[in-house]
């Protein structure tokens, strides 16, 4: 795949970067013991419960939850993408990262020749707005004054067919730049042309700052041309996963307390303005995925701001199909609908800040919305009603991650249509009997325990693994994990666990990883080799078991009555009972 970093690089990377160093440039760590520990970034607390450990490159807080490698830490704290994560790592430790195919289908030094051809442009329309009083004009009616025009950087596109291909397209690769970057259009003849003329111009910036797009409203609206017009993707630009403002959003707050989702240009930088510094608009696209996932990795609190005729009622319910599926515990989102005739732009304008923050505290939740749209033209007196709420909404719940979250739309679901709609989630579970006995301890469970916690561990054992055909819950997981960490084995418990990411098993590798496991270096060895050895004991039963059966069904075949006697004979196996001999207990 074009623009993958290879796994055996990011292990490389791991092994040579001290997590215990990334983190204690951001976070104050304390000593204690084998480990460090600080109070949570993440979320707010009193008392310390962030621990940071050395030995696994892997942090992870007891109160929140939030755990990883060095790579999601940057992630999640500095907010950067997967590869940029990758970039600030292999930057510390003086190594290139290395993309398979090249990077996003672009040469890094193309890529790096796009950025800055694009930061010229804009500060070229920047130095036009200077010069144009029709341009300033728009903005002073706007009510825009110059501290919001230089933090959003805005500009002015002169209305000429070639100013900005004359200022930097000097030569024939500064040409190509500017086309590839999006800044230019082609005729019908061949000919290339500015793309943005005679607009108002808005500079899109990545999550490092970087100017990647440009979208242009023109000043006059008339049949020439669409009022808004936003730069083409490009190797740069994928407007379904970029979110205007962000990076202004990014700067006026170290943690950001929530993040309101509006439409327009105007309607950011108007709210920025009066003072809500969270504002961040999709470019001309419902809410996606990506977007749901951006928001969320940089607010636990979303608030979608849209029109209240159907066309806003509709981009809400995306946003609601985008969320869904990232909606774990903490986080929640709102929706708030403004009057006809009115946007953003214009109601701060008339209510002021104070207006505002009352119509965002009345907005309505998730969960409401939901359920007043999934029930919408449905007659919730009548059985057949309930079951077509019930048919509508389970498909959509089920995309909600494991939690209370989902396990109380659930039980608002049953007590809207009057029918169960699932069981509760693992961690809600009704508590054993008082009078059950106690599970037993699981063979599989300490060696995937280990393993976690000491990848290396699988270097002890060699192929073939005879307990691969054990069935018993979670020996698939073993097998792989095991076969992971041969192939790569500078794999630690942090790089692991970043592999598994988004695995149905996540959650429980994450809980083991964090286990207090007091063996040493050689105990843990030999506890490992132990469990495995008993897994291989059960498998010979089991293999066993299976063959006394076909024999009492008559269906036993020469090969398999060989295999039979042979295992009958085995010094491990008790030719009276039939059964393995338990292993002698260590001291």
């Amino acid at each position: 795949m074009a623009g993958r970093i290879p796994e055996r690089f990011i292990d490389d990377l791991l092994a040579r970067v001290d997590i215990v160093d990334v983190i204690q440039e951001r976070v104050t760590l304390k000593k204690a013991g084998r480990d460090w520990t600080a109070r949570c970034p993440f979320h707010d607390e009193r008392s310390p419960s962030f621990t940071v450990s050395p030995a696994k490159q892997f942090y992870h807080c007891f109160g929140c939850g939030a755990h990883g490698s060095a790579i999601r830490f940057l992630m999640d704290y500095d907010r950067l993408e997967f590869p940029d994560a990758i970039e600030e790592l292999a930057a510390r430790v003086g190594l290139e990262v290395p993309y398979e195919g090249g990077r996003k289908q672009a040469p890094r030094e193309d890529a790096a020749d796009l950025y800055g051809v694009l930061a010229e442009a804009a500060t070229f329309f920047r130095t036009q707005l200077a010069r144009s009083d029709t341009a300033r004009d728009y903005f002073a009616r706007r009510g825009l004054d110059e501290a919001i025009l230089a933090r959003f950087n805005l500009g002015y596109a002169p209305d000429q067919w070639d100013a900005l291909k004359s200022a930097l397209g000097t030569n024939t690769a500064r040409l190509a730049l500017l086309e590839k970057a999006g800044m230019l259009s082609i005729g019908e003849r061949g000919g290339k042309y500015d793309r943005f003329r005679d607009r108002v111009m808005f500079p899109i910036l990545d999550r490092r700052g970087r100017t990647i797009a440009f979208g242009g409203r023109v000043l006059v609206k008339d049949d020439g041309g669409p009022k808004y017009l936003n730069s083409p993707e490009t190797p740069l630009f994928h407007k379904g996963r970029e979110l205007f403002g962000l990076w202004q959003v990014r700067e006026a707050h170290s943690k950001i307390p929530r993040l309101l989702v509006v439409e327009g240009y105007m309607d950011v930088i108007a709210l920025h303005q009066y003072g809500i510094t969270q504002a961040v608009a999709t470019l001309g696209t419902a809410t996606t995925s990506d977007h749901a996932e951006i928001l969320f990795r940089n607010a636990a609190d979303v608030y979608f701001c849209f029109d209240g005729d159907r066309a806003g009622r509709q981009a809400a319910w995306r946003a609601v199909e985008s969320v869904l599926p990232r909606m774990r515990d903490g986080r929640q989102a709102w929706f708030l609908f403004v009057p006809d005739g009115e946007d953003p732009d214009s109601l701060i304008r008339k209510e002021g800040l104070d207006g505002f923050e009352a119509r965002l505290r009345d907005a309505t939740p998730l969960s409401t919305f939901f359920f007043a749209e999934t029930g919408r033209d449905i007659n919730l007196a009548h059985l057949d009603g309930k079951a077509r709420l019930a048919e509508r909404a389970r498909p959509l719940l089920a995309q909600i991650p494991d939690g209370a979250f989902r396990d109380l739309m659930h039980g608002e679901l049953e007590r809207i249509a009057g029918v169960a709609t699932a069981t509760p989630s693992a961690a809600n579970a009704r508590p054993p009997r008082p009078n059950a006995s106690p599970p037993q301890r699981s063979l599989v469970r300490t060696a995937v325990a280990l393993l976690v916690q000491r990848p290396a561990l699988a270097l002890e054992i060699e192929p073939p693994w005879t307990f691969a055909t054990l069935r018993q819950p979670g020996v698939t997981l073993l097998v792989e994990l095991i076969r992971l960490c041969r192939e790569r084995p500078a794999i630690t418990t942090g790089a692991l666990l970043e592999h598994m990411a988004g695995r149905e098993e996540a959650a429980a590798l994450h809980k083991l990883a964090t286990m207090d496991i007091v063996f040493g270096d050689d105990e843990g060895r030999a506890e490992f080799r132990g469990a495995i050895a008993q897994l291989d004991a059960q498998t010979a039963q089991q293999r066993l078991d299976d063959l006394l059966q076909r024999q009492r069904e008559g269906a036993l075949d020469s090969v398999e009555q060989d295999e039979l006697r042979g295992l009958l004979k085995t010094p491990h196996i008790d030719a009276k009972t039939a059964k393995w001999k338990p292993r002698a207990r260590r001291p």
